[in-house]
């Protein structure tokens, strides 16, 4: 069964009191057996941008539902097509100061697991282990038809080949990989197929909005905090389902919640501390203070 997207959530009442201060934090994660839930605030600072912060994608792009695009052809023109030139700018993307920061405490054994919401493999470009990609990895694809895997790298070059003069600008990318891009652009676009059962659709291998995160993926979470302490969110919004559940399943084990996040949050009210600071600068901190 599909979930219905959800793109928004509206704060109601007042906000839940902030702090800049790091110390909290600080002393839970001393103790070890955190997990930490990341999103797309944390890749901001590698040049991705968000769904929902100040400047965030929503404002101006609605992304690609699973429903549309496993339903219209004409749907996947247009997301291959923005994506073809959007991918060459997550790819360029570099793990910034907030992601080596979460590596180095995942090494000197403060941190139990990651799970991340983000699909640009940043976390794992800088050696973090046993990563969990909650909603998958923008470098694979996989084929609705025989459930082939294969790397965006290929895509990309069969893609190349079969619109050699397809042109267009990736100035503005959003946190899908994907550009804005005119009709008339769109239209002249060329699809390709499954190079294994040569019929087979291609999907980019990540949780599009309105798709379920695949169970057994779902569980792994669950366990990595089940087994935890404490529960870190790093830039997250924590809007979809698919981020909150866990932080609602952390609370109801009576487990300490801290979010790091610039604004508020559909978990605040689950939340031990709220901290209000960029990520990298806060990270960075937060591993200098425990010898990181």
């Amino acid at each position: 069964m599909l979930t219905r997207p959800t793109l928004s959530w509206t704060a109601t009442g007042e906000p839940a009191p902030r702090t800049t201060s790091l110390d909290e934090v600080t002393r839970v994660v001393s103790g070890g057996r955190v997990v930490v839930l990341s999103g797309a605030g944390l890749s901001t600072e590698s040049g991705i941008p968000d769904y929902r912060g100040p400047a965030g994608s929503l404002r101006r792009h609605t992304p690609m539902t699973y429903q549309e695009f496993v339903g219209s052809e004409q749907a996947r023109r247009r997301y291959w097509a923005r994506s073809h030139l959007g991918w060459a700018t997550v790819a360029r993307a570099e793990p910034n100061a907030g992601h080596r920061a979460v590596a180095a405490l995942r090494t000197r054994g403060h941190l139990s697991g990651v799970v991340t919401q983000n699909v640009d493999g940043l976390h794992q470009a800088v050696g973090t282990s046993g990563v969990v990609e909650l909603h998958g990895r923008l470098s694979r694809v996989v084929c609705l038809g025989c459930g082939r895997k294969s790397s965006r790298e290929e895509l990309d070059s069969r893609l190349r080949a079969a619109n050699p003069v397809f042109e267009g600008s990736a100035s503005r990318v959003n946190p899908d990989g994907d550009v804005d891009l005119a009709d008339e652009q769109v239209r002249a676009f060329r699809l390709v197929d499954c190079s294994a059962c040569t019929s087979g659709v291609l999907k980019p291998d990540v949780v599009f909005f309105g798709e379920n995160v695949p169970p057994a993926r779902v569980q792994r979470c669950y366990r990595l905090i089940d087994n935890a302490r404490a529960l870190l969110v790093l830039g997250s919004s924590l809007t979809v389902m698919s981020g909150l559940r866990f932080v609602r399943h952390a609370a109801k084990s009576g487990k300490p919640i801290l979010i790091i996040n610039r604004g508020e949050t559909r978990g605040d009210r689950y939340a031990n501390t709220l901290v209000d600071l960029p990520l990298g600068q806060a990270l960075t901190d937060l591993a200098r203070r425990l010898g990181c």
